[in-house]
């Protein structure tokens, strides 16, 4: 095996790890524990767009830290394939279970857009994540509870630092 098949099937394999990294779903559960029973705090919501803040996270986390590598344009594609696959399974099931057609990878591309108007619109935060838990709590329909804002911003925060770990861990960073 040549350097270049060699390195294709790192990349892959890191493709692979980072998708199933995005998937799981033990820290959504770890963190939907500790949210307040009293609170007045929509839990299916939470519970939903955590998720699909984690799946973004681990792509915003590619496109931050391995934003000089040679390696970006090819991991990014490959995980965003994986996400697309993922996702049509996802919209699949939906729709034998609720009868109605939903495109799980645009919902995806539209919350990150979201994320990304939010970021632009605060250039000066001084850390991402003072921007994500504000824009996550606002898009789970509770702007103003700090505990929906907290769980949103560990939720990225523990996403982006594992990441990175992952990417120096593999020699990318």
């Amino acid at each position: 095996m040549n350097d270049s098949e060699k390195k294709k099937s790192e990349l892959e394999k890191a493709g692979e790890d980072l998708l199933d990294f995005a998937v799981d779903r033990e820290d959504v559960k770890w963190l939907m524990d500790r949210l307040p029973a009293q609170s007045d705090i929509n839990c299916v919501k939470v519970e939903y767009e955590l998720q699909m803040l984690k799946i973004i996270g681990v792509g915003w986390s590619l496109s931050y830290y391995l934003a000089n590598s040679p390696q970006k344009t090819k991991l990014l594609e490959i995980y965003w394939k994986s996400i697309n696959q993922f996702s049509r399974g996802i919209s699949t099931t939906t729709e034998y279970m609720i009868g109605q057609h939903i495109d799980y990878f645009q919902l995806l591309k539209d919350r990150l857009d979201m994320y990304i108007t939010a970021l632009t619109m605060n250039p000066d935060a001084p850390e991402p994540a003072l921007v994500i838990g504000p824009e996550f709590a606002r898009i789970c329909g509770n702007v103003d509870d700090i505990f929906t804002f907290m769980t949103g911003s560990k939720m990225f925060i523990s996403t982006i630092n594992k990441v990175k770990a992952y990417l120096e861990a593999i020699k990318l960073r």
